[in-house]
């Protein structure tokens, strides 16, 4: 019997921040999705480019930001893990029903969803970002207190 080993997988790992277990995903249906929203990074739409440009780099009220982020069988658009915020930008495809089980589902998992069209990021960036900032700054932070454990002072320094 040949056994093939998942690296860095442990079943056993309790769940970090959505990854750990892998959301009750097999790995294969985790892969899945991690492939997909590779592909997806690297061939952004055009409003998600220009959305990009606005949240990437801790630009929008000092808040970080990871593209198509893999979260409970879903792929979110834009994703800022210490508020629990995601922002997708909607094209004409979206379908209103599923979009709101799917919101419901990561709300479930405690994200706070903001939904942008497609129309609005290309004709406004201004106002979506402003939208954006007051919507995130309503939101509290996941984690902001240090450490439990910090590293001893000046570890890794040379005396």
């Amino acid at each position: 019997m040949i056994q093939t080993f998942d690296k860095g997988w442990n079943k056993k790992a309790p769940p970090l921040q959505g990854r750990g277990l892998g959301w009750g995903l097999s790995i294969e249906r985790l892969a899945e999705l991690q492939a997909l929203a590779a592909r997806m990074r690297r061939n952004p739409t055009e409003p998600e480019k220009r959305l990009w440009r606005v949240l990437s780099s801790s630009k929008l009220g000092g808040c970080k930001f990871r593209r198509q982020s893999v979260i409970g069988g879903y792929i979110a658009d834009f994703l800022c893990p210490q508020r629990t915020f995601i922002v997708e930008v909607d094209g004409d495809t979206h379908d209103s029903v599923k979009d709101r089980l799917r919101d419901d589902r990561l709300a479930s998992f405690g994200y706070t969803v903001f939904r942008v069209t497609n129309h609005d990021v290309m004709s406004n960036i201004d106002g979506v970002a402003e939208a954006i900032r007051l919507a995130i700054s309503a939101q509290s932070p996941r984690w902001d207190s240090p450490h439990p454990n910090p590293s001893p002072e000046g570890e890794g320094l040379e005396r």
